[in-house]
């Protein structure tokens, strides 16, 4: 703190830190998600709403808040599909490479967001997020949120999501909204989270229904998928979607990994039909279709996406001291007129006195670095002493 030409040091009895979250509530509605804008053709070739941006790679697609083309459009989220490379399904169709795609996409994030074990081998993700044993995501969907949203972290328990679970699928779930849902949340993981991921802090999504006929398998209801507070990385097993009763038409068992949902329903394709074309169960969809289409299915089922961010705020607060006898003399070149102190006019007997209205902040070698402005001038004289906070945001 420098006084005219005088200088004052701080010490570290000067100064203390302080850490703060400053949380924001960021509800991603229906209307964003799908049927509000109009549709277009994407650049995978694919009809689907302006604000939803789909690329020739086809290996994810971008959903903004607003037609993407739009210099108002602010991206929401990224969606893409993974699979593990002992997935175990069958019959994906070569014709579009969608499997060498989606087993490097799962391979990518998972080298991120799970790493490696003692072999060097890239682990699967976990159901339970121990990485100990058997049970593992391999049937997934990415949903990547964009930092605009999430700031620093996901705060931990505020996470929901959720789908419409009709039987018969419907593309206008935004006009005509369904009373069958199933909600994944991050019920808990405020206090009950996973700390052994490179990423950061992790969480286990459980799954709750509501209306409607449908009921969970209750053995894999509370590991329907993985959240990553930190990257803002939602992966959900698509499996959540397939019936426990599974039956769709093709010889063997479905390896979804967990066929959650019983519709209730006999015989014929009892997963949740996924597109408005024809009835296709998941696993059929996942087997033939790229990787677009499936992202687009699984959103078009998706009511809403509920979060509270955080912003870490951490602070340097300087506490700058005026003793009775420092600061009372000013070197502005103004301080002084005729030989006179300007601010003490004629009482030539009185202490001399100065007004505080600015704080600088010094290197040691003496170079201005912050400065700060007080809301109006402070008198200072020999009988009183200041003591002004400074603080330093970043």
């Amino acid at each position: 703190m420098a006084a005219g030409s005088f200088f004052k040091t701080l010490t570290s009895s000067d100064k203390t830190t302080t850490r703060t979250l400053l949380h924001e509530n960021i509800p991603i509605t229906q209307a964003i998600l799908h049927g509000t804008y109009t549709t277009g053709s994407g650049a995978d070739g694919v009809s689907r709403e302006l604000n939803v941006k789909s690329f020739s790679h086809n290996m994810f697609v971008s959903v903004y808040d607003y037609p993407h083309a739009s210099s108002s459009a602010n991206h929401v989220f990224d969606m893409s599909v993974g699979l593990a490379p002992d997935h175990g399904l069958t019959g994906i169709s070569g014709t579009n490479g969608a499997e060498t795609k989606e087993k490097n996409i799962y391979s990518q994030m998972a080298q991120m967001l799970v790493g490696y074990d003692t072999d060097g081998v890239v682990r699967k993700f976990d159901m339970d997020g121990d990485f100990s044993g058997a049970g593992h995501h391999k049937e997934v969907v990415f949903f990547n949120f964009s930092r605009l949203l999430t700031k620093d972290e996901i705060k931990k328990g505020t996470f929901s999501m959720v789908f419409h679970t009709d039987q018969a699928f419907s593309d206008n779930f935004h006009s005509s909204p369904s009373t069958s849902t199933i909600t994944i949340s991050d019920t808990g993981n405020a206090t009950d989270y996973k700390v052994n991921s490179p990423a950061g802090e992790f969480g286990i999504l459980k799954a709750t229904t509501a209306g409607g006929s449908q009921s969970l398998n209750a053995s894999v209801k509370n590991n329907v998928g993985l959240i990553f507070y930190q990257a803002g990385i939602v992966v959900l097993n698509l499996g959540i979607f397939a019936c426990k009763d599974d039956n769709d038409g093709t010889t063997g068992t479905p390896n979804m990994g967990l066929r959650l949902i019983d519709d209730d329903s006999t015989g014929g394709d009892n997963d949740i039909a996924m597109t408005n074309s024809t009835n296709l169960s998941i696993q059929r969809l996942i087997e033939g279709s790229k990787i677009g289409v499936i992202t687009d299915a699984v959103r078009e089922r998706m009511k809403s996406v509920t979060f509270n961010n955080t912003t870490e705020l951490n602070s340097t607060i300087y506490f700058c001291r005026a003793n009775h006898n420092e600061f009372n003399y000013s070197s502005n070149p103004t301080y002084l007129e005729n030989s006179k102190i300007r601010v003490k006019a004629n009482e030539i007997t009185t202490p001399s006195r100065s007004y505080i209205t600015t704080v600088g902040l010094y290197s040691a070698d003496n170079e201005l670095l912050a400065v700060a402005k007080v809301s109006e001038p402070l008198r200072k004289d020999p009988s009183n002493e200041l003591t002004l906070r400074v603080r330093l945001d970043y």
